[in-house]
């Protein structure tokens, strides 16, 4: 499982997926979560706005991703 750091009280999934590296663009990243291909907390999430929080698991293309608050 990757942990990527946040300084912000959350961040959205289809930034979440570009800020790890996992997609081009944002574009990309919006219809990859629209056509249900990511799943967040174990359950196919299509809001690409998700509020993605720490403790929250997102799993996409067989890559786990969670968030934690940078110190």
């Amino acid at each position: 499982m990757k942990t990527i750091e946040i300084h912000t009280e959350f961040i959205k999934l289809q930034d979440l997926l570009k800020f790890a590296n996992l997609v081009e663009s944002g574009g990309i990243a919006k219809e990859l979560i629209q056509n249900g291909e990511v799943q967040v907390n174990g359950e196919v999430c299509t809001m690409r706005g998700k509020k993605i929080r720490p403790g929250d698991d997102v799993l996409f293309d067989g890559q786990h991703l969670t968030v934690s608050y940078a110190d």
